[in-house]
């Protein structure tokens, strides 16, 4: 077991054990889950940018997509939510 105080700005230092345990660093994240039972679970999820590789490959289309055929789908896709334009709409502040 290890202990920790919070301080009076309610910070806490994770102790050393701890941190080497969860594989944390400066800046990474941790997430804090309260349990039915009052206790409340420290974990940490990290994720290395390779390891995101690959994440979108269902979204992959199955051959490339040319512009016209983008510009053409924006369009269809434009007239069915009632805005026709194929430019864009800027507004101007006065």
């Amino acid at each position: 077991m290890e202990i920790s105080t919070i301080s009076s700005k309610g910070q806490v230092t994770i102790p050393k054990k701890i941190r080497d345990f969860l594989n944390v660093r400066t800046f990474d994240k941790i997430a804090f889950i309260p349990l039915k039972d009052g206790q409340i679970l420290i974990t940490t999820k990290q994720n290395s940018a390779t390891s995101l590789f690959g994440m979108f490959n269902h979204r992959k289309p199955k051959k490339p997509v040319s512009i016209e055929e983008m510009e053409a789908l924006i369009r269809v896709r434009r007239a069915k939510r009632g805005n026709g334009s194929a430019k864009p709409n800027y507004r101007t502040h006065s």
